[in-house]
């Protein structure tokens, strides 16, 4: 099937007798409506609106009733007061405040009113003396009845403790409560002195172990110093340091001098085992002063011998003198030098004996120091635990005196904030009544109405149609009230105000033809041209020229979706027939105002000419309307014949469109019979007014070939508004 095939719906022969295709699949012309699903928020909306009066009157009765058990009952009194607790016991900040060593025990948390402090304050050992004490004056009074109206709230946030008390006798209200208040002041006063109590043997059984603990460290504090002939370990070290440090620095001092004399030592024996006396000048011997002494005579000889070498021959006296002054100072220069050099050598062994001593000091030293170190880190551990177990023991003893203190006083730890006030009636009762009633009311109202939503199986919602018949919905037509709804001048009003446009009636029209007018320039008729546009742009080039219209059940509307249909198909220039093929119950006379005297029955049965008995509207020009006649006495043998059948052709060749207004698909062949002559079909349903299990039998009616289905159609959506650009122009205005 080529493209062109594929949109065209409808072919025919010969241009006479149409024949149907099967029905196309129509996936481009429906939108989202195979979404089935679940339990949807929307349908579980509209089903409690649709049921709004049911829930109103459930919760008002619920309310009332809730109300009126309420003012009937006794009145009941209620009457309390607050007290302001603390949020630490004596015995908890005194056993919190010593050193988990000592205790050895969890630091204890702090308490405040807690759940096993409120189930004392709610325990026979509280009330029981108080339930005996006002038994006399109260016979019926008892344990389980005062826990039953006794109400004790804690605020932690603000450490205060509220109690409140009810009761139908309001004396019996302020005696309780003033039992209650004493009995839980005097309570809290029991538990601090039992707690203070209890702090003061505890204190009393660890005194004794703190003196034993202080007397132990000071002996062996003492043995310590007498051992090590200790003072004070830190002025002892500061001192070792000092020594240390200063043998250190005259080790060091004796070191360079030692190799300063081995220096000097090693150059002036080269020298003199090297060179001859006369040539060390410039050499250490120089800085010895008698060297030196006897260096410059022989110097100064020298130069004599040279001088007067210049004057006299070697044999000259004057020489020889000279020479023999020379030799006797070279000797005297050698044995000087060979005495330094013993006295460098005396010196030498003198600074290592020296550096040895000082080595052996700063050992000696050094180890000192390490020993004193453990001694004192030994020293410093006793010192610390007898300042421990001295502040402890200071500590307990000064708690011991506290403790003892407070024990003599009488003041309550608790106080009271507010004290019982006078009994009054509980006002809330009636509110909570009507707040609780109407609470219960709407909830059981909510799901009454949720409950017979679901075992409703009518229609309600579009989305129901599309669900109910799997078809594309061509259109929603908004509720129109019917004349015995509201009556023809409302129905016209109401019309009125649903197309926003103003009518003026000028004495010459009808009350139906203003009707008609009103309803054509509403926006309710631009949703049948928007049908009819639908219808022909699903066969472009085929067009459709004949249309059967038909619902499931009675009731659905499908006369007035046949009558506006053919009127929105007439005002956009189409020559329109509306045939009345309902020949059990007709209503297009009635509702376009023409006469039934001669119709479609009278034409089968007394071969009369079409053109005789077809009626053109008053409402619109291209309009012309076949009504049914009189009743056969066999509607389906009429509509089966041949004389049927060849007035169908006569009639599509003669008009633009036929529609055809033909009884419910269920229950009657007659809608069957005619849709397999026809172009195509749609089924309208009303909202509200068919069930599921009828749609869904005219649904398998539709499956019999030929009949091309085109779509639903929902009728009658109170939720529906005002569509097209028209209207929303004329309200504008």
């Amino acid at each position: 099937m080529d493209e062109q095939q594929q949109h065209t719906l409808i072919s025919r022969d010969t241009g006479k007798s149409p024949r149907l295709l099967s029905q196309p699949d129509l996936a481009s012309f429906r939108s989202g409506n195979d979404d089935e699903g679940g339990l949807e928020l929307g349908k579980v909306v509209a089903g409690l609106r649709r049921r709004i009066p049911l829930i109103l009157g459930v919760a008002t009765v619920v309310t009332s009733a809730a109300l009126l058990k309420a003012m009937t009952s006794v009145p009941i009194y209620q009457a309390g007061f607050e007290i302001l607790t603390r949020p630490v016991t004596v015995e908890a900040q005194v056993i919190s405040s010593l050193p988990q060593t000592l205790t050895s025990k969890e630091e204890p948390q702090q308490r405040g009113v807690d759940l096993a402090t409120l189930k004392l304050l709610r325990s026979p050992k509280l009330l029981d003396p108080i339930v005996k004490t006002l038994k006399p004056k109260y016979p019926t009074l008892t344990l389980d009845s005062m826990l039953e109206r006794l109400l004790v709230t804690p605020l932690p946030e603000v450490q205060i403790l509220q109690v409140a008390y009810q009761d139908p006798d309001p004396n019996k209200v302020r005696d309780i409560l003033n039992a209650l208040k004493d009995a839980y002041l005097n309570y809290s006063l029991e538990e601090r002195l039992a707690d203070v109590r209890q702090g003061i043997k505890f204190v009393d059984t660890q005194i004794p172990q703190l003196e034993t603990r202080v007397q132990d460290l000071q002996g062996k504090l003492q043995t310590f110093r007498q051992e090590y002939n200790l003072v004070d370990p830190d002025a002892q070290g500061q001192q070792l340091s000092a020594q240390l440090g200063s043998f250190t620095q005259e080790r060091l001092q004796t070191q360079v001098k030692l190799d300063e004399a081995r220096s000097l030592f090693t150059d002036i024996q080269q020298q003199l085992a090297e060179l001859p006396p006369e040539a060390v000048v410039d050499s250490e011997l120089s800085t010895y002063p008698r060297y030196q002494k006897l260096l410059d005579k022989l110097l100064e000889i020298d130069s004599q011998i040279a001088t007067e070498s210049s004057l006299y021959l070697d044999q000259s006296n004057n020489i020889k003198v000279l020479r023999d002054q020379r030799d006797n100072l070279v000797p005297l220069l050698s044995r000087e030098g060979q005495r330094i050099q013993s006295e460098l050598a005396s010196r030498i062994r003198s600074l290592e004996a020296r550096n040895q001593a000082l080595t052996d000091t700063e050992n000696f030293l050094n180890l000192r120091v390490k020993q004193l170190s453990v001694i004192s880190r030994q020293y410093t551990d006793i010192q610390n635990e007898l300042k421990i177990a001295t502040d402890n023991l200071n500590q307990f003893l000064a708690k011991r005196e506290a403790l003892r203190i407070d024990a003599g006083q009488k003041q309550t730890p608790w106080q009271l904030l507010s004290p019982p006030g006078k009994p009054k009636p509980s006002a809330t009762n009636a509110k909570r009544a009507v707040l609780l009633g109407s609470i219960l009311g709407l909830l059981l109202g909510v799901a009454i109405a949720l409950v017979l939503d679901r075992l409703d199986s009518l229609i309600y919602s579009p989305e129901d149609v599309k669900n109910a018949t799997k078809l594309p919905l061509l259109g929603i037509i908004p509720w129109i009230p019917k004349d015995e709804d509201l009556g023809p001048p409302a129905r016209l009003e109401w019309l009125k105000q649903l197309g926003k446009i103003q009518l003026f009636n000028n004495g010459k029209t009808t009350l139906e033809e203003e009707l008609f007018q009103a309803y054509k320039g509403s926006s309710a008729m631009e949703v049948f041209r928007s049908i009819y546009t639908s219808i022909r742009l699903l066969s472009p080039d085929v067009p459709i020229r004949s249309l059967v219209i038909t619902s499931p059940d009675t009731q659905d509307g499908k006369s007035t979706v046949s009558t506006y249909l053919s009127q929105a198909a007439a005002g956009m220039a189409q020559k329109v027939l509306l045939v009345d093929l309902d020949l059990h119950r007709p209503q297009l006379h009635e509702r376009l105002g023409v006469s039934n005297m001669l119709g479609l029955s009278d034409l089968i049965t007394n071969n009369l000419d079409w053109q005789q008995v077809i009626q053109r509207s008053s409402q619109e020009e291209n309009l012309f309307v076949l009504t049914a006649g009189h009743l056969p006495p066999d509607p389906i043998r009429t509509l089966s014949s041949q004389k049927m059948k060849g007035l169908m052709e006569q009639l599509e060749e003669a008009f633009d469109l036929v529609i055809y207004d033909t009884p419910p698909l269920v229950g009657l062949a007659d809608t069957a019979l005619i849709a397999a002559r026809t172009d195509a079909l749609i089924l309208v349903i009303g909202l509200g007014k068919s069930s599921r299990s009828i749609v869904g039998q005219a649904m398998e009616i539709l499956k019999i070939p030929p009949t091309l289905v085109l779509g639903a159609i929902a009728n009658g959506s109170k939720d529906a508004l005002a569509i097209g650009y028209g209207s929303r122009r004329r309200a504008f205005r």
